[in-house]
């Protein structure tokens, strides 16, 4: 019995050290958030009080950020990204699932060994061939989105249909459906809590994109929020204290999502690793 309490006591201690850890970046963002940049500079780790504490920084940030122009940038391109990504991944999952050949296993084979090639490696030469086929514009950015998020996205499809008796789609064909219909009607809407983890790891990483959008998007009408957020950061100042209210003022949008859509997300993941 003592061995268990010491044990509890270690790993509470962890998690507690650990917790420490994952919340120090967001309480620094948040607190210098309220500070002036002169407050900033004397004590980052401080809390936001007298003369230092103001609300200004938000106002700044929302007006230099164009904020209602570039939230809309940033939720047609995750939005249009992710219903595709859900959409096409889904569908390229279920047949991988179901068609028992080697071309379907070298397939899925192809799409997880895509996801150990970094991004950096094949950004140039995408660039240069998009901007070779007038692709260098809002549209060609989720085409790029969906190629990239597909492979992850497929995997984790994969393992949850592997899960679905396929008695229930031999049943729908019985009674009349195609496979069109069996996977609308049939597979999708049980596909439920891992395309909602799909669909949040996806927009988390898209919404939060900078490097991608700054290489494909020149137009400053069609600009995200990170990309906006970059002005902040002159060659010779850097804006701090607006810096960072426009830091909360862009997760705002995005933690909402993942609190109302996060009971799924932990269902989905145990239920996408089985088999």
């Amino acid at each position: 019995m003592k061995g268990e309490k010491k044990n509890k006591t270690r790993i509470l201690i962890l998690a507690i050290f650990l917790a420490i850890i994952f919340i120090l970046p967001f309480y620094i963002v948040l607190t210098n958030s309220f500070k002036t940049q002169k407050g900033i500079f004397l004590n980052v780790t401080d809390l936001p009080f007298g003369q230092f504490f103001t609300l200004d920084n938000y106002i700044e940030a929302f007006k230099e950020l164009d904020f209602v122009h570039s939230f809309l940038n940033s939720l047609l391109i995750t939005v249009f990204s992710t219903v595709l990504i859900v959409i096409f991944s889904s569908m390229a999952a279920w047949m991988l699932v179901r068609t028992k050949s080697k071309l379907s296993s070298f397939l899925y084979f192809l799409f997880a060994a895509a996801i150990l090639i970094p991004f950096q490696s094949v950004m140039l030469p995408l660039i240069n061939l998009m901007g070779k086929i007038g692709f260098l514009n809002r549209s060609g950015l989720i085409f790029m989105y969906v190629g990239f998020g597909a492979s992850l996205s497929i995997m984790l499809y994969h393992g949850f249909i592997k899960s679905i008796p396929v008695e229930l789609e031999e049943a729908a064909t019985i009674d009349g459906c195609n496979k069109f219909q069996v996977f609308w009607y049939i597979i999708f809407p049980m596909l439920k809590p891992i395309t909602v983890t799909v669909s949040i790891l996806n927009a988390m990483w898209i919404w939060n994109d900078f490097l991608l959008p700054q290489l494909v998007i020149n137009r400053p009408e069609s600009h995200t929020i990170p990309l906006k957020m970059f002005y902040f950061f002159g060659q010779h100042s850097k804006q701090w204290h607006l810096a960072l209210a426009g830091l909360v003022i862009g997760m705002i949008p995005i933690i909402i999502f993942y609190i109302l859509a996060q009971k799924h997300i932990i269902k989905g993941v145990t239920k996408g690793s089985i088999k």
